[in-house]
């Protein structure tokens, strides 16, 4: 059998940790799951702090914001091992209430929703059979927190190309102030939600066959609310789910057969989030 590989994006604390430490507990020694992040020392620094036992945990340098970066640790992982047999798509760039959203907005959707499409682009064409490629979302990114004016602009989209178009033109408007006048929400989290999901949804489309032929699952991923920091400036937290018990629903989607509904939607629970 052959071993298997996973990788974690934004894997150097929180859910990416979790993720990270729970697939190197749930598979074998002869696997290989790696931890990335935008930061060697605090790659490094995570490696080494996690539990011995399981699978084989190695640091690899991402930065999903680089244009060239997803692709280029892709090679390399081809070259090692062949492919790949799950990808947690969880780098995300955090956004507390003080932020003034023009400021933020182009490192925000650099990270968040370029960074997803890259990062499919680059590993999705690695799935082996049986593989797994979940995107780390949240329950905004779904149609009904977006004014029905905008629901055009993401539904039915057949390309990541074309996600990437009105994400940036999403962007574009937060930047130069005309959102505040329009149908966006001030939330930037909500369209940058929906834009990780429509980029899944536009991927499925053009694979979903093929995939469920070979038994992989593609699929947006609801992780719920966590106590973490970030969360905390936004909400009263402390009665929330740790990030290493939101993980466990997620890998429990890695570890059991791939249900045929689920299949490019956004999942939380393991029940399917209504798009529209």
């Amino acid at each position: 059998m052959t071993a298997k590989v996973a990788l974690v994006t934004g894997a150097t604390q929180g859910l990416g940790l979790a993720l990270v430490e729970g697939l190197a507990a749930r598979l074998s020694t002869e696997d290989t799951v790696y931890l990335t992040g935008r930061d060697a020392g605090r790659v490094a620094q995570a490696v080494e702090a996690l539990p011995a036992g399981g699978a084989r945990v190695r640091g690899e340098v991402l930065d999903v914001a680089g244009p060239h970066e997803a692709g280029r640790l892709a090679e390399r992982l081809a070259e090692r091992h062949g492919g790949v047999d799950i990808v947690f798509g969880n780098a995300v760039m955090r956004v507390g209430p003080e932020d003034d959203p023009r400021e933020i907005v182009g490192a925000y959707a650099e990270v968040n929703n370029f960074g997803t499409t890259r990062l499919l682009r680059a590993f999705a064409p690695l799935l082996r059979d049986g593989g797994r490629f979940l995107v780390v979302a949240s329950s905004f990114g779904t149609l009904n927190h977006l004014a029905p004016a905008l629901h055009g602009r993401f539904d039915g989209l057949s390309s990541l190309d074309e996600v990437d178009k009105q994400v940036a033109v999403w962007r574009d408007a937060v930047a130069d102030g005309s959102a505040r006048g329009g149908d966006w929400p001030g939330f930037v989290n909500i369209p940058s939600k929906i834009g990780q999901v429509a980029a899944v949804r536009a991927l499925a489309g053009q694979r979903r066959e093929a995939d469920l032929a070979r038994d992989i699952l593609l699929a947006a991923v609801c992780p719920g609310m966590m106590n973490t920091p970030t969360s905390a400036m936004w909400w009263d937290v402390r009665d929330a789910p740790s990030p290493a018990q939101a993980a466990e629903v997620l890998l429990d989607l890695v570890f059991r057969p791939v249900d045929p509904a689920q299949y490019g939607e956004l999942v939380r629970d393991g029940e399917v989030l209504p798009w529209r």
